[in-house]
């Protein structure tokens, strides 16, 4: 009987990493996504306080109030802004979240990052981080019908490594998106 307990929590250890890697790459939920850009700011900026959004671009401490969730699911290939029809599934969890932040917030207004690993030149990854943003940018408003209007998009290049690595590295490959009616005019 211990020996049986013993096998079965060893393969639950061994297990789990891979389950949080599969969960990792599956993607949020919508509701996940909701949670997280539901969540009160940070830092609370009066009406008259408010900024520009080439401004809050440029303010990391701003960016890192609002409201965010890393979506590191979207699988884009190394050196690459295309997303394949494969991760629309995905999408569609984004685009029903944004539907029903923008019904519920009159103003809702979001920002899409993109980001890139360390490899390659900093010019370059910086070009192909605002790609990555705007790529998930026109699917959504293309494919899902969320209002261009309502998304705003910036890239950051290999500035915010999630892991710190000069290599290859898929979960530096992601978008952030941060919810920011409540910073910007």
């Amino acid at each position: 009987m211990n020996r049986r307990f013993v096998l079965v929590g060893l393969a639950t250890v061994v297990a789990m990493p891979s389950l949080a890697f599969a969960q990792d790459r599956a993607g949020p939920s919508s509701d996940q996504i909701m949670q997280k850009l539901e969540a009160p700011a940070q830092r609370q900026i009066r009406p008259e306080d408010r900024m520009s959004i080439q401004e809050f671009r440029r303010r990391p401490e701003m960016r890192r109030a609002a409201p965010s969730i890393d979506i590191q699911a979207i699988n884009f290939a190394f050196g690459s802004a295309e997303i394949p029809r494969s991760e629309y599934r995905k999408i569609r969890e984004i685009a029903y979240a944004f539907d029903q932040l923008s019904r519920g917030r009159r103003g809702a207004r979001f920002l899409i990052e993109g980001h890139t690993d360390a490899v390659g030149s900093r010019e370059a990854n910086q070009v192909l981080s605002e790609r990555r943003a705007s790529s998930l940018k026109m699917v959504l408003s293309r494919e899902f019908g969320i209002p261009a209007r309502i998304l705003e998009t910036v890239g950051y290049g290999e500035d915010f490594l999630l892991v710190d690595t000069q290599n290859e590295e898929w979960r530096n490959r992601r978008v952030t998106i941060r919810r920011i009616d409540q910073f910007v005019r």
